[in-house]
């Protein structure tokens, strides 16, 4: 699963969401990797974070009281 979204306060901007399987080589665990390119090429991004799917839930609701 892959999404690009566009980047708020840019012209170009955007944020890309992918889920990635064993991201480390052999065994490691799934992620989801959100990225930021501020020319827009989501395949590479200027600012990337991976996130472990065991954290995501938690991530998700810290973000919720966030906004």
């Amino acid at each position: 699963m892959s999404k690009t979204i566009a980047l708020s306060g840019t012209k170009n901007g955007v944020i890309s969401i992918t889920k990635i399987n064993e991201p480390y080589g052999s065994g490691s665990g799934t992620v989801a990797s959100i990225g930021i390119s501020l020319s827009g090429e989501a395949e590479s991004p200027e600012w990337k974070v991976h996130i472990p799917l065991e954290n995501l839930d938690e991530v998700i609701k810290t973000l919720s009281e966030l906004k």
